[in-house]
């Protein structure tokens, strides 16, 4: 995996630009419209949780194309020639930096306009292999630049740029919640005549996501143990949240070897907390988890990041699989 370090969230804010402002009200009137495929506002979606939210918001008046096809590993994503060219021809791109390097260099090549960068809509947090309620009591108190020094410090989760932001923004239903509003207002400004519908829409979603959060909230409240072991470090957000605390084999790799060290580390975590289970994600291998299952005597689980929706999948869609991963997170944890 091509993995580098991300921007702390507060200079990546100043950085990179909403794109909302570049989306001018020429491009947003009938000009967008019209220039779309079918009459309608022609979107690109960078990987499922960005298409996600451009189809529930966008509705029948959006043509949305994602550029990471069901399957494939978002992280490893390599553009062809003619999905390069299909960004700059697009009414509005809707991606998340820090996740797909080769995204964002196709992004910065194509000097592509109208362009929504999730990460920007959203406070981004540092993570490592280890995250969760601890380490959000550890910053209470900080101001914001205390928070962006702490984070440039800690060991990130290191998809894409190059500093210790997790980019995992989405697995938070609160924070993907914060996205879908700025989602929203992006549409509406860059086709005023339906911008109505993508209020409603957006209100609706949000509604959805906050009856999410409600369920997580309530459903992880008590529970025997508070730890998970998880193959790739992806719900730090989520464990933040919800007062748990993730434990990642070996971070950023879902499919790489622990060291001798980790997993003695872990079983001493797992006897402590009384962990018993290891997830592994739907788009990697369940190799690792295995061998540490195997070495702990735990069972093993999936623990879905939703990078991507396929047959494989415990649901047809976010919303869906995320209620899938509560129930797991209820099994393993021993929700009472």
């Amino acid at each position: 995996m091509n993995v580098r370090r991300l921007i702390p969230s507060t200079a990546l804010a100043g950085a990179v630009t909403l794109g909302l402002v570049s989306l001018s009200a020429c491009a947003g009137s009938s000009d967008a419209a019209d220039g779309g495929k079918g009459g309608k506002l022609d979107v690109v979606a960078s990987f499922y949780p960005m298409q996600y939210l451009a189809e529930q918001i966008g509705g029948g008046h959006v043509a949305v194309d994602t550029l990471t096809k069901p399957g494939v590993e978002p992280h490893d994503l390599e553009l062809k020639p003619r999905q390069i060219g299909e960004l700059g021809e697009a009414d509005v791109v809707l991606y998340l930096k820090g996740i797909q390097p080769a995204v964002d260099k196709a992004i910065a090549q194509a000097g592509v306009a109208n362009t929504v960068d999730a990460a920007t809509l959203t406070k981004l947090e540092a993570h490592g292999t280890g995250a969760g309620h601890e380490a959000h009591e550890a910053h209470e108190g900080e101001s914001a630049e205390e928070h962006a020094e702490h984070a440039a410090g800690e060991e990130g989760h290191d998809h894409g740029s190059e500093a210790g932001a997790d980019p995992h923004i989405w697995l938070d239903p609160v924070k993907y919640a914060e996205v879908a509003k700025g989602v929203g207002s992006a549409l509406a400004k860059a086709d005023p005549e339906h911008a109505a519908d993508y209020r409603k829409n957006t209100d609706a979603l949000v509604k959805k996501l906050g009856d999410l959060d409600t369920a997580f909230e309530t459903g992880l409240k008590n529970t025997a143990t508070k730890t998970f072991i998880t193959t790739h470090s992806a719900f730090g957000y989520l464990a933040e949240r919800y007062g748990l605390d993730q434990e990642g084999i070996s971070g950023v790799d879902p499919e790489s070897e622990p060291s001798p060290a980790r997993i003695k580390e872990l079983q001493d975590i797992a006897e402590k907390d009384k962990v018993t289970t290891v997830f592994f994600e739907t788009l990697a291998s369940d190799r690792t988890a295995k061998t540490l299952a195997s070495d702990t005597g735990l069972r093993t689980d999936v623990l879905d990041p939703l990078e991507g929706i396929t047959d494989t999948s415990k649901g047809d869609d976010y919303i869906e699989v995320m209620r899938s991963n509560l129930a797991a997170l209820q099994k393993a944890l021993g929700a009472k």
